[in-house]
């Protein structure tokens, strides 16, 4: 059985993981989940990219918008805003509270966040192993620039309520130094034959992930093909503020720049759609190998040939 590992975002990520799913339908999937979007609201955890893989993967996700529940309604947040409690700009729906209470009284009862997670799937059964990437709290906070005054603001903020309309300055990642994986991510790693970056955001969904001590090298070190799949296409994100963050780190919205980003030490194989395949030879002259296909998940089947695609390149990678 093919045993594969993936670093995931929200909804790229997500939508990524049902076609590959469908893609390699026996195989042995771990996902590995950033968990540097989290946040604390209402007095509870919240944790949007491990929620967005569980729901999408269970069948529980509002398709048309990527995230949340289907079928959700919003009469706890209204009768919080009657009260006067906020925030108001984040959207947590009366089905989606729930998920969020069972995490907090079990993390509150001292369970780590991967016994959490492992717990809250058994309702959804995903069909893949979903692993936080550290059970210790790490939380992205973007530098911005607001009203001519200088300041760090949660990710969240960042992206949910300022809509990225603002320059991000910097992008930390805190508490990222100090963190241990999760029980069960260097162990998935070492025992993988493949190792997938979809085209979730290199820099607060992936590049979060691998600033945790441990992962990137034990990729690196895992001695199998690593193969990532680029978010940007036609010099934009497919969807997101990737862009808006990547110049944060001086890289360019490029699918080149990004896989050069990552670089040949982590990335052995980079898949870039069709509108960039000038791009191939720039990205194998940085040793990585690199093939042109399309890479818009229109459909289930469109992401299932993208999965292909790169468990392909995995194959013709490992020789």
């Amino acid at each position: 059985m093919q045993r594969i590992v993936v670093l995931a975002g929200g909804i790229g990520g997500a939508r990524f993981l049902r076609g590959l799913k469908r893609a390699a339908p026996e195989a042995d999937i771990t996902v590995v989940g950033n968990t540097g979007d989290d946040i604390h609201l209402f007095g509870l955890k919240v944790c949007p990219d491990l929620d967005t893989v569980m729901y999408t993967l269970g069948g529980g996700i509002d398709e048309e918008q990527g995230w949340g529940r289907a079928d959700e309604t919003f009469q706890v947040k209204s009768e919080l805003a009657a009260y006067g409690v906020g925030p108001e700009w984040f959207g947590l729906g009366d089905r989606d509270f729930a998920t969020h209470i069972v995490r907090t009284q079990m993390l509150g009862a001292g369970y780590p966040l991967s016994a959490v997670t492992e717990a809250l799937c058994d309702r959804w059964k995903p069909g893949v192993r979903l692993l936080p990437m550290s059970d210790d709290r790490v939380e992205t906070h973007v530098a911005v620039e607001v009203d001519g005054e200088r300041r760090a603001v949660h990710f969240q903020e960042y992206w949910v309520k300022l809509r990225a309309s603002v320059d991000a300055h910097a992008v930390v990642p805190v508490g990222a130094d100090q963190a241990k994986p999760a029980p069960g991510v260097l162990e998935a790693i070492a025992e993988a034959d493949v190792v997938l970056f979809p085209p979730s955001n290199p820099v607060v969904s992936i590049g979060t992930i691998l600033a945790v001590p441990g992962i990137r090298e034990a990729i690196a070190e895992a001695g199998v093909p690593v193969v990532g799949l680029s978010p940007i296409v036609g010099n934009a994100p497919v969807r997101g503020m990737a862009d808006k963050v990547l110049a944060a780190i001086g890289v360019e919205a490029t699918a080149a720049a990004v896989a050069q980003h990552y670089g040949s030490g982590l990335l052995d194989g980079w898949l870039v759609d069709t509108v960039d395949a000038g791009a191939v030879d720039e990205v194998e002259a940085a040793g990585i190998r690199c093939r042109a296909v399309p890479l818009m998940m229109t459909d289930a089947d469109a992401t299932a040939e993208m999965a292909r695609a790169a468990l392909e390149l995995a194959e013709e990678v490992r020789g």
